[in-house]
């Protein structure tokens, strides 16, 4: 591997590395949490796909269809002190396709009752004229006998 050639990786795995911060940071109750969600558009392929699992059928979304509840809960008043956060993460890259598999946690309060939660993420990647954009994303959380160990 030649110097010029990690040094693009590198390069690449901290462009990927600050996408998947801002996803995290879309996430929080509060103020400009509107425009927050609205930002993570820019983050995604127009035709992504994300997928929630956590233990059922999992429920398959369009990048407006995954934003729209969550801005609506995180607006509506019902949520609050909400946030989530990566605890640990790594990235491979390959070209011009890369992923990033994750933990995070998450808490906050619904309908005055506080709770707390992990999970894991991954985000797959694709280079784009206009830099690396989140392709698909899908997310699985703990639950009896699915415990996060990282």
């Amino acid at each position: 591997m030649t110097a010029d050639t990690s040094e693009t990786i590198r390069a690449d795995r901290a462009a990927i590395e600050e996408i998947v911060r801002v996803f995290f940071a879309a996430f929080v109750s509060g103020p400009d949490g509107t425009a927050r969600l609205d930002a993570l558009r820019g983050l995604f392929l127009p035709g992504a796909v994300i997928v929630k699992t956590c233990g059922g059928e999992p429920t398959v979304y369009d990048v407006d269809g995954f934003i729209a509840p969550r801005q609506a809960l995180l607006a509506g008043g019902a949520l609050t002190d909400f946030r989530e956060w990566e605890l640990s993460g790594r990235t491979e890259v390959f070209g011009d396709i890369a992923q990033h598999f994750c933990s995070y946690a998450k808490s906050g309060v619904q309908d005055g009752t506080a709770f707390t939660g992990r999970g894991m993420k991954t985000m797959q990647f694709a280079r784009t004229c206009a830099g690396w954009r989140i392709s698909a994303a899908a997310w699985d959380d703990e639950r009896e006998g699915l415990v996060v160990t990282a």
